[in-house]
């Protein structure tokens, strides 16, 4: 299954560790949490701070919001608490005002990292070329946050952020910890929120990183079909849409399926062009992208049987990948993530990040046969959970006790249906099909190898029209999973969101 829960799903980010480290893929999953309601005092009530920002030339004054949702089972219980963090602009009509609810992945990971590193209004450097762990947690006034164009919710799953089940660690995860349960009392979170606050009359967005991406066209079509609730669009950041495109059946060095090279191959294509000092653009990136679905997918099916296509092959590969020939024909073609992350940059005794190929670190077992070390990328979340603290204790006024859990490594090791192959994609299909006015914007960084950008794309052309009305658009920016932390990206890609939110024709995807 390429390590979902310990790779792909780490970055739920999105992923990461802030208050705690995930457990490395080769160590056992950690036990259950004890029940946090045994040892914490209940979470506060809500708690309101008037904030300001100077936006596009303009003050804006809203409200900071902290406070939390109760979760119920079916016989009525109480059974967990769901934190937020709400930002509202002051004297807004609510009937016209958008609102947002903001989610992130993992499974496990808070919605921090969309918080205070991507649209809220302020903001915390990490993830980008420089950045260390030990930086100072400085929270400063965001340019590219939302806020000018949407209120903003951002709503923490049980077992992350301040969240927490007050049953015991079995009945969490039943209640908590799976594919359909997570989707439901989120759900009904979304809904709570909107009746306690007047705002079911809003127009409704959700957006929902990695992980997030998967779970939010599922609960778009869950709040529609039974909370009388209709979203008007979707934005999908970096989104793990199919598991069987990343996790075909069979082992990855043995499986037939040629999917997750493919999807691969433009995003390792994309790393070593930037690292040549070349643009990333969409014509740039064409050749790539046709031959993953043309010539390679059919020599990868061939396998050994056609050596002269298989040398055409491996000079091709390596020739996009910058990797030694000897190198590709060892590994058949097929770049695995890891070897790829250490061979590019073979002698150096770096390793590249999963999330942004092109940010490294040292490689802190350079002697060993595999990467054993740690991400360049991963390794900068601390700021998260300090940052989310500090925002959530001092300046909003919530004292909540405990950690902030921006990555909770319980979480995604004891995540249910994963063995049913699921997909988000069924979900996506019927509210395009069904709502004409909804509207998507699937959003991807150029080097990325945990959520590579062409598997979306892939997904897309799948769709009846491929792009229903120019409803569906896909936008490919500079940088990797977090593409927001790149100066330019995040900026165009808050213009590519406003557009979606004002109704404007979606752009043909390239």
């Amino acid at each position: 299954m390429r390590e979902i829960l310990a790779a792909v799903m780490a970055a739920g980010l999105s992923l990461g560790w802030a208050s705690a480290a995930p457990a490395p893929p080769s160590a056992p999953a950690p036990a259950a949490t004890p029940d946090p309601a045994s040892a914490l005092a209940p979470l506060p009530p809500e708690a309101r701070v008037a904030q300001s920002i100077r936006l596009d030339g303009r003050a804006l004054r809203y409200t900071a919001v902290a406070g939390a949702l109760p979760v119920f089972d079916a016989e009525g219980k109480r059974i967990g608490e769901v934190t937020y963090t709400a930002y509202l602009l002051d004297g807004a009509d609510p009937s016209s005002r958008p609102v947002t609810f903001a989610f992130n992945g993992g499974p496990g990971s808070s919605s921090g990292f969309l918080n205070i590193g991507a649209i809220g209004p302020k903001r915390v450097q990490f993830g980008a070329p420089g950045d260390s762990a030990s930086d100072p947690l400085l929270l400063k006034d965001n340019p590219a946050t939302w806020l000018g164009f949407t209120d903003l919710v951002f709503i923490d799953p049980v077992g992350t952020g301040f969240s927490r089940s007050f049953v015991d660690p079995e009945k969490t995860q039943k209640a908590f910890y799976g594919i359909q349960q997570d989707v439901q009392y989120l759900s009904g979170a979304v809904f709570d929120w909107l009746k306690l606050n007047q705002r079911m009359a809003s127009p409704k967005y959700l957006v929902g990183e990695s992980y997030g991406g998967f779970r939010t066209p599922r609960i778009a079509r869950e709040l529609e079909a039974w909370r009388g609730v209709a979203v008007s669009g979707l934005v999908l950041i970096s989104p793990y849409l199919d598991s069987q495109l990343q996790s075909p059946t069979g082992e990855p060095g043995t499986g037939v399926s040629p999917m997750p090279w493919i999807i691969d191959l433009p995003s390792m294509t994309a790393a070593r062009y930037e690292a040549q000092g070349l643009s990333l653009t969409p014509e740039r990136m064409a050749e790539v992208e046709d031959y993953a679905v043309g010539d390679y997918a059919t020599t990868l099916m061939k396998g050994y049987s056609d050596p002269a296509d298989f040398d055409r092959m491996v000079k091709r590969v390596a020739a996009y990948t910058g990797l030694d020939e000897g190198l590709v024909r060892a590994m058949g073609g097929r770049l695995e993530q890891e070897a790829f992350r250490r061979q590019r940059f073979a002698g150096q005794g770096l390793v590249g990040s999963r999330y942004d190929l092109n940010l490294t670190s040292r490689d802190a077992f350079p002697w060993a046969p595999d990467n054993r070390g740690g991400d360049a990328v991963v390794t900068t979340f601390t700021a998260v959970g300090g940052a989310m603290t500090d925002l959530l204790t001092r300046i909003i006024g919530w004292k909540a006790q405990g950690p902030y859990w921006a990555f909770n490594p319980t979480v995604s090791a004891h995540w249910e249906g994963w063995t049913q192959n699921p997909d988000s994609v069924g979900a996506l299909r019927e509210i395009l099909a069904f709502d004409a006015k909804f509207r998507v914007l699937i959003a991807h960084g150029y080097t990325d190898l945990s959520c590579p950008f062409f598997g979306s794309r892939l997904v897309i052309d799948q769709l009846p029209d491929g792009r229903p009305g120019g409803r569906l658009s896909l936008k490919v920016y500079p940088g990797g999973h977090m593409f927001y932390n790149r100066p330019g990206s995040d900026v165009a890609f808050r213009a590519d969101v406003e557009a979606l939110y004002s109704g404007k024709p979606a752009a043909r995807a390239p």
